[in-house]
């Protein structure tokens, strides 16, 4: 008796005013939700009342807010309250038309109302058993997307968060067939010789980050040369592949990449294929930003041999109008992605395990999110008809913006434009050469600053070059003539508006 007079007594959860906060009820949470779901669709009705790059200095926020959280809790109108009044004005907004930095992201309305199911239902789907319907739909989903694409049926897809992931599961099954023994001897202090992962000298930083973490060091990728349209060159290729040979480096898989980062050029895969085929490497199709356009029948032909690839990414968070963040990963090898990533414990042992299909055997990750279902709503809402619209609509617009840097005395393109990114440069006369890569930043910052229109930059051949980079779902050919406007009115200006 002693011991329960002492013992501290448990409160039920709701029960304690003060030191505890009682749960949300019901009614507060509904209340809220339409409040929610009312603010959400003014944003996307009338996003470009807000600048499209915040116009915060850096540490503005993190000195808006307390340096400790609350001992008791608070309201949802407290929350709510300092949500718009310091984190909205701190906001980049990627879902605005005017966004066409870098690649767009746009959270369309049936992606957005998905994630709000998936995290009401908290599913974790490491298990078939943990959530058959989580597990079965991204079956199914990346299924429907595989097909729209026109990629054989003798790929298996699974989804990760972002093409990063998505490349580094490539190449970690690239060494798994290439090194025996690898998952459990690992590399060091075996007699093994130097690995070398080729890509693009335009490819993805994330190449350059997955050669890192898989143990082959940052020198184990070797940059090949592209050619005048920024793709990579065949020909470098096959040489450097050869030169490693020869010199006892061993060649292990090659990315190629359809639509890179800077200027969007596409490297030709079917002849890569055939070298890749000839010297047994592990190919990679990096596709991340351009692999949506293949459901246009009329930009096949970029995509001639991405189906002879071991592996394939496609990020529908980039231009497919689904909520970030997805990334639709695509192998012929589903048996040797698990073979190099499932370790199954006992307390994860079922008795399905032999007939289901366990998502936590296809990746580093254990806890998988329904991210199926918002791709499921989106591809459901539009429809494959309206999506083709929506992204030739795009591929169309950026062609009539490199149509007037073509037409235009002052302004120079850079790059072909095969999809929906235009790379271009200020190039008056009156401005010296060895000033023009500070007129073309100054033009960028300006234009940003007016908040209508946000642009990214790149280098290519050693020059500053302006990026513009259609994809919002809202993005018109009034939004493309605004940008146009004001990097007229900045250039005419001397680089300042």
């Amino acid at each position: 008796m002693y011991f329960e007079s002492v013992r501290p007594r448990i409160p039920i959860v709701g029960e304690v005013p003060g030191s505890l906060t009682t749960p949300m009820t019901p009614d507060e949470f509904r209340r809220h939700g339409h409040a929610l779901v009312d603010w959400v669709a003014e944003y996307l009705a009338h996003p470009e009342r807000y600048a499209v790059l915040s116009r915060v200095e850096p540490g503005a926020i993190t000195a808006a807010l307390p340096a400790e959280a609350p001992d008791l809790g608070e309201s949802f109108e407290a929350l709510f309250a300092d949500f718009e009044r310091v984190l909205v004005p701190g906001l980049t907004h990627w879902n605005q038309p005017g966004f066409m930095a870098y690649f767009a992201s746009t959270a369309s309305a049936p992606g957005i109302l998905a994630e709000l199911l998936s995290a009401a239902l908290n599913q974790q789907a490491m298990l078939w058993r943990t959530s058959p319907a989580a597990t079965e739909l991204e079956s199914v989903t990346l299924g429907w997307l595989q097909r729209l694409l026109g990629l054989p049926d003798a790929f298996s897809g699974v989804i990760y968060d972002t093409a990063s992931i998505s490349t580094l599961h490539a190449l970690a099954c690239a060494r798994e067939r290439a090194v025996p023994g690898v998952r459990v001897e690992g590399l060091v202090g075996r007699a093994l010789p130097r690995m070398r992962v080729y890509a693009s000298a335009q490819a993805h930083s994330s190449v350059d980050k997955g050669v890192m973490l898989l143990g082959l060091g940052q020198n184990g990728l070797a940059h090949v040369p592209v050619d005048d349209a920024f793709c990579m060159r065949p020909d470098a290729l096959r040489d450097a592949i050869a030169r490693d040979r020869a010199s006892g480096v061993q060649p292990l898989a090659v990315v190629a990449t359809l639509g890179t980062t800077a200027t969007t050029s596409v490297d030709p895969v079917a002849a890569i294929a055939e070298i890749c085929d000839a010297e047994g490497l592990w190919l990679h199709v990096d596709a991340a930003y351009a692999g949506a356009a293949a459901m246009l029948p009329e930009q096949r032909a970029h995509f001639a041999g991405w189906e002879r690839a071991d592996s394939v990414v496609v990020n529908p968070h980039k231009w497919l109008f689904t909520p970030f963040d997805l990334s639709a990963f695509y192998t012929r090898h589903p048996a040797l992605l698990r073979a190099a990533f499932s370790l199954v414990p006992d307390y994860l042992r079922t008795a399905d395990t032999e007939q289901s299909r366990n998502l936590m055997d296809t990746g580093i990750q254990l806890g998988r999110r329904f991210r199926a279902l918002k791709l499921w709503a989106v591809l459901r809402h539009f429809g494959a008809d309206g999506l083709r619209d929506r992204l030739a609509g795009h591929i169309a617009l950026a062609q009539m913006f490199a149509d007037w840097i073509d037409a235009t005395p002052g302004w120079t393109r850079v790059a072909p434009v095969p999809f929906s990114v235009v790379c271009f440069r200020a190039t008056p006369a009156d401005v010296p050469d060895d000033g023009l890569d500070a007129f073309n930043e100054r033009i960028v910052e300006a234009v940003n600053a007016t908040g209508e229109v946000f642009l990214s930059h790149t280098r290519l051949n050693g020059q500053t070059v302006i990026r513009l980079a259609i994809g919002h779902e809202g993005t018109t050919a009034a939004h493309v003539t605004r940008a146009w406007t004001l990097l007229r009115e900045t250039a005419a200006g001397r680089g300042t508006t």
